[in-house]
């Protein structure tokens, strides 16, 4: 029934995308011959020789299921979360933490909630039941996200990396500004309009290495090797990356976290970055899932032991792992990043705890 399923959406996405083949390009309104990863049809990853997925491809890849898990994890999707999700009581986070240290919650996939400064910061926030423009034409959540958007606690500001469905979700922001939450929003350059559209203020755009001050935050936004999409007109025409966040206690050294959004394996880029970021980093956001089938997903997701380069490269004291066991977005089984991950710490000679893998709305202190 399911390749069923996905040859019918193959089809209509056959019959969408010929509407718009003989769609033509301007110029990008972002282009600067300065820096090389604004181009004059759009933003691309400097250094990196450009492939766009063909529509067919994609189409082909989605009809045979690569973009659906090969099989269910063991015990099924109840189990799985039964054992990797815990409802999250937005009251257990009206104190401050202990000394005032940070305190994480990992709200499931990319979705990341940070509570440092006495600033609450919600990173690419999705609660929804599917991540894509219609139900129909999405990946479904297999596992229920740990809190409704309308309970969260106070936000003060949100995040986004970038523009792709499982990031970026309409209806989480939509839910959250209707309960009355004033956020402050920062985004890659060319996705502010997407919010001007839906009648959300408070927005402002940064390219990469662009920094802000937020009370006691330094927010800064970081390269990442991937790409944007969100219609079928619209590739890369809006920038990607991940979030540095630095906060510095009085009489204390500046403690760093990283979110580094999706990215594709690029050591070069680590390094860079590792470089500009002055200091090891205390806490890294590590995506470990979406990594099936490595033909094409190795274009724009890193696999575990990929992640576990990545780790070392930034010098992270500590990670915890995103971006796994929540949508059904890739080929390998929900419950198989744990292992790959386990197997690529060990063959590095890494503790695992170096990685701590957080049951969906888990609540993590982070004490020194």
């Amino acid at each position: 029934m399911r390749a069923v399923w996905h040859a019918v959406r193959a089809v209509f996405f056959v019959g969408v995308a010929s509407m718009f083949l003989s769609a033509c390009s301007t110029q990008s309104p972002y282009y600067d011959p300065s820096k090389p990863h604004r181009g004059p049809n759009g933003f691309v990853n400097p250094g990196v020789e450009h492939y766009e997925t063909p529509f067919w491809e994609v189409i082909q890849r989605r009809s045979r299921g690569d973009f659906a898990p090969a099989r269910e994890p063991e015990g099924g999707y109840e189990a799985f979360a039964a054992r990797w999700r815990v409802p999250l009581d937005s009251s257990a986070l009206a104190t401050p933490s202990v000394n005032h240290t940070p305190r994480l919650v990992w709200l499931g996939h990319a979705s990341t909630l940070l509570q440092l400064g006495n600033q609450n910061v919600l990173i690419d926030p999705h609660l929804s039941d599917f991540a894509g423009p219609l139900s129909w034409l999405a990946s479904q959540r297999r596992v229920p996200a740990p809190i409704a958007p309308e309970t969260l606690p106070r936000i003060d500001l949100v995040l986004i990396t970038h523009n792709h469905y499982d990031h970026l979700d309409a209806a989480t922001i939509d839910r959250l500004m209707a309960s009355g939450q004033k956020p402050r929003f920062l985004v890659p350059l060319g996705l502010k309009a997407w919010f001007d559209a839906r009648g959300i203020s408070n927005v402002e755009e940064l390219d990469w290495w662009d920094h802000r001050v937020e009370g006691p935050l330094v927010i800064r936004f970081l390269p990442a090797q991937h790409w944007s999409k969100r219609t079928l007109t619209d590739t890369n025409q809006s920038l990607w990356g991940g979030w540095a966040l630095e906060w510095q206690a009085p009489g204390r050294a500046p403690w760093r976290f990283v979110h580094t959004g999706d990215t594709a394996h690029n050591p070069d880029l680590y390094r860079a970055m590792r470089a500009r970021l002055g200091g090891p980093i205390d806490l890294l956001a590590l995506p470990i899932g979406a990594y099936e089938p490595n033909d094409f997903m190795r274009r724009h997701h890193v696999n575990p032991e990929e992640a576990v380069h990545l780790l070392e490269a930034l010098e992270a004291k500590q990670a915890f792992g995103i971006h796994w066991g929540v949508f059904e977005i890739s080929n390998e089984a929900f419950d198989q990043p744990p292992k790959d991950l386990l197997q690529a710490l060990n063959r590095h000679r890494l503790p695992v705890e170096r990685v701590w893998l957080l049951k969906q709305g888990e609540i993590k202190e982070i004490i020194d």
